[in-house]
Parts: C-alpha cells; structure tokens; sequence
C-alpha cells in the first residue's frame, strides 16, 4: 500500500494502472506512466491512521481499458459521458478550485452522472505546513494541476457488477429543527428554521450548536451530509453547497468515531473493494491518528465524491462477480 519514492517509480515504469497519494512535492517528481494522483498526507490503513509526508500511497488496477483525462471548469460536466458503462471512474478534484465548486454545486445535474460509478476525492494539504498547494495529476502527461481535475476510467470485465458505496456514521437529530435555504452555494448567511426566516450564525451561537457536527440533507432518503468550515462577520462558510428545496436538521453527536466505523465495516469483504477514501473532518474530530476502523485503507480527504459531493463520508468502491 505505502511505498518509497523510488518504489513507486519503479512501480509506474513497470506499467502499473495505478491511483497515488502523496505530498505535492512527491507528486510532481513521478515519472509519467499510467496513472492519477491528488495531494493528501493523510491516510486510513489497517493499522490505524497515519500522517507521512515521505511515502506515497498507491492502489493497483487490474484492467486493461482505462483512459485518463483531466477537466476543467468549461468540461467537467462530461465527466460521467466519459465514463465506461460497465467500469468505475477515480476523480481527484483539487480543494478550493473553481472546478472543485463547480462539480459541488452542479454534479447532479450532469449527463449521465447517475447511470455511471463516479467515485474520487477532493485533494488537499498538511494543514500544519505552509507552502503547499492542493493538486491534482495527470501521470500519462506529468501534468500537475491547481485548477482542473483528474480522472481515471476503467472499465471492468463484463461478467463483474460495481456498486459505489458511502458510510454515514451520522444520522439527523429528530430533535433538530428543519433548516432550509434559499440561496445556495458553499457559503450562506440567511436560512430558514422551521420555516422563519434566520441568520443562520445566529442560530449556531444562540443554540451552542457543535460546528463539527454536519447537517444532514434529506435526498429522496438518503442522507447527505454538509460540514461545517468558518464563521465569520455572519457568514457561515461550508465544505459543500447547500441546496434549496433539501431539508436539513443538524446530525447527532458520535462518542467514539472508531467504534462507529467498525460497526459498519465488520461485515465488508475487502478483497471486493477496489478503492476507498475517507474525510479529514472525520480523522480529525474523530482523533483517528493510530486508531484502525476497520479493514478499509486509502486516502484521507478534503471532500468524498460518490457521484455528487460529500462531506465526513467514507466512500468504496466494490468489483464483485
């Protein structure tokens, strides 16, 4: 899972398909190849969580039809028309880009979106360093990238079936009033609880809300979490957009992050699982540094994306026969 620099290099001249973590700097310095890669320092493994600025993290493909291909701002709508129909696609958005955003806000209304398996991560940084920029790669070109984002797309054998696959270990309050809005994006001022028009940082400090709690947007069912960034001078700023016509309550509070995963993840088979990532918020509020949750290893993110944009999320990716 964790390699050298040089292994790693010999790894991509050996031919490998392969999706990389790692710091920018080590990134940069890859030889061209067959892969993708974002920035992180953070990582799950079987072992716990780790922070290493000197290996890089690797996960090997088995399939002989891919294609990579970086997006910009103007193509990053197609990335699902691009996608195989019987195959999955990494997409490695670096964080804070306006690509980033743009996928954010507009990913579901994207061709095909939900007819393809879209799954990646949103790159990022060591938040204890300075000088480091999020970044996304094109290994076939050795391009890096601030601004666009990257995907690998494979395509799987016919008589396999992928799924992709979040673990929400939050659920929604049902003591939380519902929180809507009006205007949408990733930072927001005014919002509606149970149907009054509210200063939505108002309400945070009046009520003592725990910030590092997400709310949980209602989609059609399925929850879908929206963490919390900054406040400042009444904006509040987010991880992800909000929408208007979602109904959002504030999520119950998790004693013990570990323990929450384990539970979800006792009965996964990971010889299945293809790829998996999980979010910052959830390493760092859940102290997960030498922690293990359970047999899933990969990259420690700034945003999960299992289609659409999420946040304190844990996305895999499963090849079953």
């Amino acid at each position: 899972m964790f390699f050298t620099f040089d292994e790693a290099s010999k790894k991509i001249n050996e031919g490998a398909l392969l999706h990389i973590a790692g710091t920018e700097a080590l990134l940069r310095k890859l030889p061209k190849g067959r892969w993708i890669g974002g920035s992180t320092e953070y990582f799950m493994t079987k072992e716990g969580g780790k922070v290493l600025g000197d290996h890089l993290l690797m996960t090997e493909f088995p399939y002989e039809s891919f294609s990579i291909k970086s997006y910009s701002v103007a193509d990053i709508e197609n990335v699902a028309v691009d996608a195989y129909n019987n195959g999955f696609s990494i997409l490695v958005a670096p964080f804070d880009s306006a690509v980033h955003k743009k996928y954010a806000n507009n990913a579901a209304d994207f061709k095909d979106m939900f007819l393809k398996n879209i799954a990646g991560w949103i790159a990022g940084v060591n938040l204890n360093l300075a000088g480091q920029s999020p970044v996304a790669v094109d290994g076939q070109t050795a391009e890096t990238f601030v601004d666009r984002a990257v995907a690998l797309h494979c395509k799987v054998p016919d008589n396999k079936t992928v799924n992709v696959n979040i673990v929400n270990i939050f659920t929604p309050d049902e003591n939380s009033p519902v929180i809507e809005f009006q205007e949408e994006g990733f930072t927001v001022t005014d919002c509606l609880v149970d149907g009054r028009q509210t200063a939505l940082a108002d309400y945070i400090a009046k009520n003592r809300i725990d910030t590092k709690l997400p709310m949980i947007g209602d989609y059609a069912g399925n929850g879908i979490n929206v963490s919390f960034k900054s406040i400042e001078n009444g904006a509040v700023s987010l991880y992800s957009s909000v929408f208007s016509g979602i109904k959002y309550r504030m999520a119950k509070s998790i004693s013990d992050y570990a323990a929450a995963f384990h539970s979800r993840l006792a009965e996964l088979n990971d010889a299945n699982i293809a790829f998996s990532c999980n979010c910052i918020l959830n390493f760092l509020y859940g102290e997960l540094e030498g922690k293990t949750i359970g047999a899933l290893g990969g990259p420690i993110t700034f945003g999960e994306i299992a289609y659409q944009l999420l946040n304190q999320t844990l996305v895999y990716v499963t090849v079953t026969d």
